[in-house]
């Protein structure tokens, strides 16, 4: 999959469901986000940090799309990692979604 400047092809699903793994492409600036950060550690505790082709989260992919969806509806998405002010909000994100595969 040849993925475009500033952006980052990731792999998202669990073999065992349904709609198995599905592959997407995401911008980069994304990786900031308090809620696919929480994805990253998971990722981490999963497959550790050495791992052969794309990035793998360990969610289903309704869980990723709900992410994804909740990333791209905040307001000034594109400037989470340069501006604080909204990392009590953040905050209150990231704890108050819970899913049942991540």
């Amino acid at each position: 999959m040849k993925v475009k400047k500033g952006w980052l092809a990731i792999q998202v699903g669990l073999e065992e469901e349904d709609g198995g793994i599905q592959k997407f492409v995401i911008p980069i600036s994304y990786l900031y986000h308090p809620l696919l950060q929480k994805l990253l550690d998971k990722a981490h505790d999963v497959y550790g940090y050495h791992v052969d082709g794309p990035l793998k989260l360990p969610c289903s992919v309704d869980d990723f799309l709900h992410i994804r969806w909740r990333i791209e509806k905040e307001p000034n998405r594109s400037h989470h990692h340069k501006n604080n002010h909204n990392h009590h909000h953040h905050q209150y994100l990231s704890s108050s979604l819970s899913f049942h595969s991540c």
